[in-house]
C-alpha cells in the first residue's frame, strides 16, 4: 500500500498534492452525483461503498442506505479520515457486493461510486444490482476511465505494487491499485446484456495527476477545455442507466382460426334460373 504519510523526524508529513488531487476529484463526483440523482423518484435508495461521498444528499426518497461492500476494504483510504474535524457518514448495511441483502425488485435507485474496480467479480456485482432494482429503476455508476492521463499515473503506481519497487514511486490519485479498469463502452456492454439503457455519461478531471499542488492548479483549465477538445479522454466519468423490462403480449388460443378471405360463387337471379329451365 502506497504510504500518504512520510515520517521525517518523528512528524507525520502529509502529501498535500496528491490530497488537492483527491479534493477536486471529490467534488467533481459529488456534483455529478447530485446532478444524476436529484430528479430519481422512489422509495429506497442505497450507496455502495466511499463513504465520505453522500452522494444520496440531493435525492428525496424517505429510506436512503450506505452500505460498506467487500470492494471497499482496509486498502481504501477515506479522504475524509485524513480531514480533521470530519467524520464520514456512518455505515447502515455492510455486505458483499455479489450478494446484497435485499429482496428482487425492491430497489428504486443503487449509486455505486468506483465500486466495480475493486470488486472481486464486477459483473456479478452488476448482474446482483439488476436483480434488487424495480423495473424502471435507475443505477448511477462512477469509474475510472482507462484511456485517461490519470490512468497512466495509477497504472504507473499498480505495476510498482506488483513488482515491490517502493523507491522513487509516488502515490496514485486513488492510493491502492484497481483490480479492474472498466472503460464506458465496456459497461455499455454489460448494461444492454442486463437489460439497461443508458441515459447519460458525463466525463471529468482532464488535467493530469502531477505531484505539484502548484501545477496541478496551473492544469486546472483543461477541465474546461478538455470537454471540447476530446471529451473521451476524461479520467472519472458518471454514468446512468435504467432498467427496462419490456411487456408480454397475449397470444389467443389456438383453435381460433381467422377467416380466410375468398371468392365466393356468383347467386343467378331467379329470373335467369327460370329461363334456362324453359
Amino acid at each position: 500500500m502506497a504510504h500518504w504519510f512520510v515520517r521525517f523526524g518523528g512528524v507525520n508529513l502529509y502529501d498535500q498534492s496528491h490530497e488537492f488531487l483527491r479534493q477536486c476529484w471529490l467534488e467533481w463526483l459529488g456534483e455529478q452525483t447530485d446532478r444524476a440523482v436529484a430528479d430519481v423518484f422512489g422509495y429506497h435508495a442505497i450507496q455502495l461503498g466511499m463513504p465520505e461521498l453522500d452522494g444520496l444528499r440531493a435525492n428525496r426518497m424517505p429510506h436512503q442506505w450506505l452500505a460498506d461492500v467487500d470492494s471497499y476494504g482496509a486498502d481504501w483510504r477515506s479522504l475524509s479520515a485524513a480531514e480533521p474535524g470530519h467524520a464520514p457518514r456512518p455505515i447502515d448495511v455492510d455486505c458483499d457486493s455479489h450478494a446484497l441483502p435485499f429482496e428482487s425488485s425492491s430497489l428504486d435507485l443503487v449509486l455505486m461510486p468506483h465500486t466495480l474496480e475493486r470488486a472481486g467479480a464486477p459483473h456479478e456485482t452488476l448482474r446482483e444490482v439488476a436483480r434488487v432494482l424495480m423495473p424502471e429503476g435507475h443505477v448511477v455508476i462512477a469509474g475510472l476511465n482507462p484511456f485517461s492521463l490519470w490512468a497512466l499515473r495509477q497504472r504507473r503506481f499498480d505495476w510498482a505494487q506488483r513488482l515491490g519497487i517502493q523507491r522513487g514511486v509516488q502515490a496514485s490519485p486513488f492510493d491502492v491499485a484497481a483490480k479492474h479498469w472498466i472503460g464506458v463502452w465496456r459497461l455499455r456492454d454489460w448494461l444492454k446484456l442486463l437489460g439497461f439503457e443508458v441515459r447519460m455519461v458525463n466525463m471529468g478531471m482532464y488535467r493530469p495527476g502531477v505531484a505539484s499542488t502548484k501545477w496541478a492548479q496551473r492544469w486546472s483549465g483543461l477541465d474546461a477545455w478538455g470537454q471540447k477538445l476530446w471529451p473521451v479522454a476524461g479520467s472519472v466519468y458518471v454514468l446512468v442507466a435504467v432498467k427496462r423490462v419490456r411487456g408480454m403480449r397475449l397470444m389467443g388460443p389456438p383453435w381460433v382460426r381467422k377467416r380466410v378471405r375468398g371468392r365466393a360463387a356468383v347467386k343467378q337471379p331467379a329470373s335467369a334460373m327460370n329461363r334456362e329451365q324453359d
